[in-house]
C-alpha cells in the first residue's frame, strides 16, 4: 500500500513552501545578479544525484509539478528595474512551462560516471535564460548497471549550494513507495503585477520619500559617534585592519603550475571516501570533518605538484565560511569566503589537519568576515563591473573548498534510491573548486576544474583521491 503523509512530512513541506516568501532580492543577491558574467563570473551551481534505477518518468514529472507548486520560487523569475533605483524582485512567470525546465536524455557513451559528468558540465556551461525561472533539471538515463542520474542546475540568487541540498532533501521521499494525497498548501497572497519601468519609478519614489529619514538617521549616528569618538575610532581601525588582512595578497605564493586560468572551460571530477573515517580523522587531528577535507585537498594538490616536479609548502585555498544563524530561513546567500595558507608540505596527515584547524580558527576571529555583505547595500546600486570587482576581492587563491551536510538517511526520488549527491560550484577565479557533501555514510566530493589551469586532469583526480585516502586512513 502507498504511504500516507506523516506529520513530519507536512512540516518539511511547509518549510519548503516558506522558501518563497521573501519577494525582494537582498543586497548581496542583487550584487551577484547584476555583476554576473557567465561562465567566468558565474552564479551557476550543479548537483549530480546518482539513482539506483531509472524512475518512472510520469511519476518523476508529477513530483516536479507538485514540488514547483509547493515552492513558488521555482515558478518565478527575477524582474530588474530598468534603472537600478531599487532591488530586483521575484515575480510569477505567467508563461511557466515545466517541460522547458525538466527533460530526460540518454547518457551516451558507455554510461559511465564520466559520461554523466560530461552531461552535467555541458548543462552548467549553458547560460540561464534570465527571463525565466532559474533552474533546469535533466534525468539522465542508460547508466551502466541500470542506474540513472538527476542533474539539477540552479542559480545562486535562487539559493546557494547548501540551500540546494536543503531544497532537494525537503522534496525527496523517505520511502520508495508513492505518497498519495500530498497536500497543495494554499498559495501566498498574489503579488501585484508590475514591469521593469514601474518598478524603477516606485524605487525612485521610495528613495525620495525616505531621504529625510535616512538623513536624520545618519545625523543621529554622527552625533552618537561624536559622544564616544575614541571607541568609534578604535572599532573602525580594528575593522579596517581586518578588511586589509582579508583582501590582501594570498597568504601563500600562488602555484606556477595553476597560473593560467580563465574560468571559461570547466571539467567535473567526482571523488568519494568513507564519511565516518574522514570525520574520525578530523578528530584524530584535533579538528572537524571540514578540516580533514581541506587537509586531504592540500595533500592531493601537493601530490599533483610533485608529479610535475614542482615543490610547494603551502597552497592558498579559499574556504566557504557559513554565516547562518539558527533563526535564518532557508535559501539565500549566507556565507563568506576567506583564504588560508593550506599546509601542503606537512607530510603527517594528523599534523596537517591540526595546522588547518589553526588557520580556520583564526578566520573566525576576523571582524570583517562579512564585509562584502556589509558593503552590498551600497555596491549593489553601483555599475555592475564594480560589484564584480568587489565579489572578486580575495579570490586569487589556487583552489576553493566547502563542506555541506546532506541527508543522513536513505532518500528516494519517484521510487529510485539516491546513492550519492555530488555538488559542483562555479569557479570564482580559482583553478579548481572542491565541494564535499556528507551523504549517508559517504563523503561525496565534486571538483570543478579550469581546464586551462589543470592540464593533467587524470593525474589530478588520482592525486586528490590519494590525498583523501591518506587522511581517511587515520580514522579507519
Amino acid at each position: 500500500m502507498p504511504d500516507e503523509p506523516k506529520a513530519t512530512d507536512l512540516e518539511r513541506w511547509e518549510a519548503a513552501a516558506a522558501w518563497s516568501r521573501r519577494p525582494v532580492l537582498d543586497p548581496l543577491e542583487t550584487m551577484t545578479w547584476r555583476s554576473e558574467r557567465h561562465p567566468a563570473r558565474s552564479g551557476t551551481s550543479c548537483t549530480v544525484i546518482l539513482l539506483d534505477r531509472e524512475p518512472d518518468w510520469e511519476r518523476f514529472r508529477a513530483a516536479h509539478e507538485w514540488g514547483t507548486s509547493l515552492v513558488r520560487r521555482l515558478r518565478q523569475r527575477v524582474l530588474d528595474p530598468t534603472v537600478p533605483t531599487t532591488a530586483p524582485i521575484w515575480v510569477d512567470d505567467t508563461h511557466f512551462a515545466l517541460d522547458y525546465h525538466l527533460r530526460r536524455q540518454p547518457v551516451g557513451g558507455s554510461g559511465s560516471m564520466d559520461d554523466v559528468l560530461d552531461v552535467a558540465r555541458q548543462l552548467a556551461l549553458r547560460p540561464f535564460d534570465r527571463s525565466r525561472p532559474l533552474w533546469e533539471g535533466v534525468l539522465v538515463t542508460g547508466l551502466e548497471g541500470g542506474g540513472a542520474a538527476y542533474v539539477l542546475k540552479i542559480h545562486r540568487v535562487l539559493t546557494d549550494s547548501a540551500g540546494t541540498v536543503q531544497l532537494l532533501s525537503l522534496l525527496q521521499s523517505p520511502t520508495r513507495r508513492h505518497t498519495p494525497n500530498k497536500p497543495v498548501l494554499p498559495p501566498d497572497e498574489d503579488m501585484p503585477e508590475t514591469d521593469a519601468l514601474t518598478l524603477a519609478r516606485a524605487g525612485l519614489r521610495d528613495n525620495l520619500a525616505t531621504a529625510p529619514t535616512r538623513a536624520a538617521q545618519a545625523l543621529g549616528a554622527g552625533l552618537s559617534a561624536s559622544l564616544r569618538p575614541q571607541t568609534v575610532v578604535a572599532e573602525a581601525l580594528r575593522y579596517g585592519a581586518s578588511v586589509r588582512r582579508l583582501v590582501a595578497a594570498p597568504p601563500a605564493p600562488n602555484s606556477p603550475l595553476l597560473a593560467d586560468r580563465d574560468g571559461r572551460s570547466w571539467r567535473f571530477l567526482a571523488l568519494s571516501c568513507s564519511l565516518a573515517e574522514l570525520r574520525a580523522a578530523g578528530r584524530v587531528g584535533g579538528g572537524s570533518l571540514h578540516d580533514a577535507f581541506v587537509a586531504a585537498l592540500a595533500g592531493g594538490l601537493q601530490r599533483y605538484h610533485a608529479a610535475h616536479g614542482v615543490h610547494v609548502d603551502e597552497i592558498p585555498i579559499r574556504l566557504r565560511v557559513s554565516l547562518d544563524r539558527a533563526e535564518d530561513p532557508m535559501g539565500g546567500l549566507r556565507f563568506a569566503g576567506a583564504m588560508i595558507a593550506a599546509p601542503a608540505g606537512i607530510e603527517d596527515p594528523a599534523d596537517r589537519i591540526a595546522a588547518v584547524r589553526g588557520e580556520v580558527l583564526a578566520l573566525h576571529t576576523e571582524r570583517a568576515l562579512d564585509a562584502v555583505r556589509a558593503f552590498a547595500p551600497l555596491v549593489s546600486r553601483l555599475p555592475s563591473d564594480i560589484g564584480a570587482a568587489v565579489l572578486g576581492v580575495g579570490v586569487a587563491a589556487d583552489a576553493s573548498a566547502a563542506t555541506m551536510q546532506g541527508p543522513v538517511r536513505a532518500t528516494y526520488m519517484a521510487g529510485a534510491k539516491v546513492q550519492g549527491m555530488y555538488p559542483f560550484g562555479s569557479l570564482p577565479g580559482v583553478a579548481l573548486a572542491a565541494t564535499l557533501l556528507a551523504h549517508g555514510d559517504r563523503a561525496c566530493i565534486g571538483v570543478n576544474i579550469d581546464e586551462m589551469a589543470v592540464r593533467d586532469p587524470e593525474v589530478l583526480r588520482a592525486s586528490l583521491q590519494d590525498g583523501l585516502d591518506e587522511v581517511a586512513a587515520l580514522g579507519g
